[in-house]
């Protein structure tokens, strides 16, 4: 069984996240060499669906059915992680790392999954 407590730390800590990374990239992020545009549009999504995710596993973990959830909490915000952590790190290092690429779908469809299964 999941523990709901767990759920509610990542909660917390996805919204703190979104926060701290939206507020770099509307103040630090532009004086960075070879920042562009599409990068920071990027980064600014990223930050969006922290904390978005955050939130919604805020209410999640409130739920007493879904609080205790197998999948979807630990899929929503493991998905969260990686879907927005892949793109914060490639906004730096993309020519690097470009085999993180595919890490980002992946993150997504993990988030998907874990929002699916709250209808199941």
């Amino acid at each position: 069984m999941v523990n709901p407590y767990l759920i509610d730390l990542d909660d917390r800590g996805a919204a703190a996240i979104g926060v701290m990374t939206g507020a770099f990239g509307a103040h630090g992020l532009r004086k960075r060499p070879g920042i562009t545009p599409e990068k920071i549009h990027a980064w600014e999504t990223a930050a969006h669906y922290a904390i978005f995710n955050g939130i919604a596993l805020l209410v999640v973990s409130q739920h007493p059915r879904f609080g205790v959830h197998r999948f979807a909490g630990p899929a929503i915000g493991i998905g969260a992680a990686l879907f927005s952590g892949s793109i914060f790190f490639l906004t730096f290092t993309r020519d690097r790392f470009r085999w993180l690429g595919p890490v980002t779908p992946l993150g997504g469809s993990i988030l998907t999954a874990g929002y699916l299964a709250l209808a199941l």
